[in-house]
Parts: C-alpha cells; sequence; structure tokens
C-alpha cells in the first residue's frame, strides 16, 4: 500500500490537524490550524499531505527551508496505518521538495516528550547532531 502525495489544499486543514492531534503532535502553546495556514501562505514552506486508498489522508509534513537547511515539522502516520511505510513516505517527499529547491539539508526536531520516534528518524538515516537549541518567546504563549 502507497499514498498518493500532494500539496495539500487549504480544505485539508481539518483533516491534517486531526491527524496531527491523534499522532500527539500538539501542545498547548501551538496552534496547529494557524501552522497549517502560515505553511500554506509562505514561499518557502508547504503541508503535503499523502492520501490512501481510501481516499483517507494516511501521511502528512510541514515542511520548509530558510533558504540553506530544510526542516521539517508534523510529520505523522495515521495511528491506525502504522508499520506500512506511510512515515517513510513522508519524510521521502518532504526531502524531495527540499532537494527540488536546492536545499541540501534536512534537519527535525524531536521534543523530550516524543523521544520514541528516534529510532524510525535513524533508520531513515538522521543522525542526532549535537547542538545547543536556544529560543526567546517574542510573543508569549497563551
Amino acid at each position: 500500500m502507497s499514498l498518493a502525495i500532494r500539496s495539500a489544499a487549504l480544505e485539508d486543514e481539518v483533516a491534517v490537524v486531526a491527524l496531527w492531534r491523534a499522532c500527539g503532535l500538539v501542545v498547548s502553546y501551538n496552534d496547529p490550524a494557524a501552522d497549517f495556514r502560515f505553511a500554506k501562505a509562505g514561499s518557502c514552506s508547504d503541508v503535503l499531505v499523502g492520501v490512501d486508498g481510501v481516499g483517507r489522508i494516511g501521511g502528512a509534513v510541514m515542511v520548509g527551508h530558510d533558504g540553506h537547511r530544510g526542516w521539517l515539522y508534523y510529520l505523522a502516520s495515521h495511528p491506525d496505518s502504522r508499520g506500512v511505510g506511510f512515515g517513510r513516505e513522508m519524510a521521502k517527499a518532504a526531502e524531495d521538495w527540499l532537494r527540488q529547491r536546492g536545499v541540501v539539508k534536512a534537519q527535525l526536531l524531536v521534543r523530550e516528550t516524543n523521544t520514541g520516534v528516534v529510532s524510525f528518524y535513524e533508520r531513515l538515516g538522521y543522525e542526532v547532531a549535537p547542538r545547543v537549541l536556544m529560543s526567546k518567546w517574542l510573543t508569549p504563549p497563551s
């Protein structure tokens, strides 16, 4: 079984956000619907969806770049379809999207509460990169 991967349409927002929620990728201080719309509106970002054989969104990923490095966010495969390769397909689609734009490095962040996915990403060729991540809230989270 494989997915038909395409750029998400604005009408996909509800289903994509529901998928992200079902996969435990949403935290209280992020509005996934706003993230979806922001990525779709940007010239350096997109949301890709994978539609399964019955027309359901079986996978999704938000992808973007800063002109130097690419980033994957919200990579999700439907919980009912785990282990069939949907996550791998979505990661490859995001990497291909970046390659098509001349981006040579893909990165992603894994929350401390989601470290069970690290082995999945390692199987895809990602490696833990020793870095110090620093951040600053420009607008306090609500």
